[in-house]
């Protein structure tokens, strides 16, 4: 067992060319390689978004802050704290915060997941 608390885990920046701008990733299992799960913290800040993507297996997001978007190219759902997305494996999609203000959720998925970017 291992347990980490969040304020303990160093926060690494990302952006272009997946998100629309800065995003702040915290990711606490990232030292155990023979994990079976991948598990990250992302806070959008306000207006920032991801690209649309896939991912090679299903995606849980898990709202913990703010209010956000997730879509599809048949429909945008909006989101906020409390609100649990599973996201097919293949589906295109992306998430990100909305307009109002800034966006956190938990993203799990399998580790090596691949990411493939749709929109550049």
């Amino acid at each position: 067992m291992k347990i980490v608390h969040l304020k303990n885990v160093k926060p690494t920046k990302n952006g272009p060319p997946l998100f629309t701008g800065e995003v702040t990733l915290n990711t606490p299992f990232a030292d155990v390689p023979a994990a079976d799960l991948s598990i990250a913290y992302v806070h959008f800040p306000k207006g920032v978004r991801n690209k649309f993507h896939t991912h090679s297996n299903d995606q849980v997001l898990i709202v913990t802050k703010g209010k956000g978007v997730v879509a599809t190219k048949e429909k945008e759902e909006h989101v906020s704290e409390g609100d649990i997305i599973w996201v097919q494996a293949g589906e295109t999609h992306w998430h990100g915060a909305g307009a109002d203000g800034d966006f956190t959720h938990i993203s799990v998925t399998r580790s090596k997941t691949l990411l493939t970017q749709i929109e550049k």
